[in-house]
């Protein structure tokens, strides 16, 4: 028997509570993601013996998280969103299981295995935010998206903090101190998967896509093809067929590739920035060993960056629906520009650096925030699934191509050219943005789909 059709009302309601469950379950697991970023770079050091394995955690987890995204959204595209990131969240919980075995064990091998698994749930984090848009009106698309992302924000900002209470909760367990953070991770993550493994009924892919094919029928319109297996190239092809959607590609990926270059290496400097002090020597470059006080002000400067990527998640999704979609773009491309160059001028004095970097989060939730909304809208309801995962793909891709080169650019040209290089990338998006916007209506005008 077939289920008969949600009316408006009822589809909106359904539409609230998808929006509430999801963002409860990126709150859940965002401390997995906050205690990796933060504490993954620690236990590399600590298991492989050598500070030139401190990146391996996050780099592997980034791209991890990039080579999922096509297959957990194919994954979405078969059997609903429920389906696809639930399956990321198990492999990140079994993840968080693994880098606690590794801090007990000592196998640096094990870490790298948990790192990679970590992955996947960074990629179901990232796509619940499409999650949210199935079923909401193109008035509010930008708010329900900002909603979700803004729910990681309690867990992604505890995470870098976590390690005083982690290594108590450690203890108590008999493990080592630095994996007790990660016994917080695995509790949140299974949570989040039973959160919605057991709430997200209907699906709000399943139902977006029933509700467009009874469309499609009342308009004599054929009828949609069955889901199946789409590749990148496929997806590619859509986005290059909507100048707007391609414009929101660009947008989403540069913005993300800009933030993880400045952010990966601000650590770093910052650590400089505390050697040199302590050695008394404004020229001279001292050792690696940081003093508490560094590491305090380290995790403070990235907790205020994360809060700025996701703390104010709401306002730029009231600005997308409000002021409009390219628009906000150009916020996110004009706050970028300022963050790279508050940090680079300023990059002897750590309070400029982490200001700068508060503005780079803030710029990074505006860009994603009104790309996202412009991408899930720029494409017909077929295509759309498979164009958020090639977006979240290349977003990743971005990343490990940002995180790995910032690295070759500090070395080559310091933190301020890595800044500039950066604030260069940022401005080229913003001209073409801009372009985009002057040439556009203010207001929205979705595609349906």
């Amino acid at each position: 028997m077939a289920l008969s059709s949600p009316t408006t009302v009822e589809s909106a309601a359904i539409q609230r509570r998808t929006v509430r469950l999801l963002a409860a379950a990126q709150l859940l697991s965002g401390i997995g993601n906050g205690a990796t970023l933060s504490i993954g770079s620690l236990l590399a050091v600590q298991l492989s013996g050598s500070s030139a394995w401190a990146g391996s955690v996050t780099t592997i987890l980034t791209l991890t998280g990039a080579v999922s995204a096509l297959p957990l959204a194919g994954l979405a595209e078969r059997r609903g969103r429920r389906v696809g990131l639930v399956t990321g969240l198990v492999a990140a919980m079994l993840g968080a299981i693994l880098v606690i075995v590794s801090a007990a064990s000592g196998v640096f091998a094990v870490l790298l295995l948990g790192g990679a698994l970590l992955g996947l749930g960074t990629a179901s984090n990232l796509q619940a935010r499409f999650a949210a848009v199935d079923l909401a009106a193109p008035e509010s698309r930008g708010r329900s998206l900002a909603t979700v992302v803004w729910a990681i924000t309690i867990g992604a900002v505890a995470g870098p903090n976590l390690i005083q209470p982690g290594a108590v909760v450690g203890a108590a367990l008999g493990l080592p101190a630095i994996a007790g953070p990660f016994v917080f991770s695995v509790a949140g993550l299974l949570l989040a998967a039973v959160l919605l493994t057991a709430g997200l009924r209907p699906d709000p892919l399943l139902l977006a896509r029933r509700l467009a094919e009874e469309a499609d029928d009342a308009g004599g319109r054929p009828a949609a093809t069955e889901p199946r297996r789409r590749s990148l190239t496929e997806g590619l092809r859509a986005v290059r067929a909507s100048p707007r959607a391609m414009l929101a590609l660009v947008a989403v990926v540069a913005a993300h590739g800009i933030m993880v270059a400045v952010m990966s290496m601000t650590p770093l400097h910052l650590q400089e920035l505390a050697n040199v002090r302590a050695a008394g020597n404004p020229m001279g470059h001292a050792g690696h060993d940081m003093g508490t006080d560094a590491l305090v002000i380290i995790g403070f400067t990235i907790s205020l960056h994360i809060a700025g990527m996701y703390a104010l998640s709401p306002l730029m999704g009231w600005l997308t629906d409000r002021v409009g979609r390219i628009q906000t773009i150009v916020l996110g491309f004009v706050l970028l520009t300022v963050a790279v160059g508050v940090a680079g001028f300023g990059q002897q004095d750590p309070v400029l650096v982490t200001v700068g970097l508060i503005i780079l989060g803030l710029g990074w939730s505006a860009a994603t925030i009104s790309g996202s909304t412009l991408l899930a809208e720029s494409v017909g309801q077929r295509q759309r699934v498979v164009v958020q995962g090639v977006s979240d793909t290349l977003m990743g891709a971005a990343g490990a191509l940002g995180g790995g080169l910032s690295g070759v650019v500090l070395s080559w040209v310091g933190y301020q050219g890595l800044n500039m290089a950066s604030g260069a990338l940022a401005v080229a998006v913003l001209a073409v943005a801009a372009a985009a916007g002057f040439s556009s209506s203010r207001a929205p005008s979705p595609r349906a789909g």
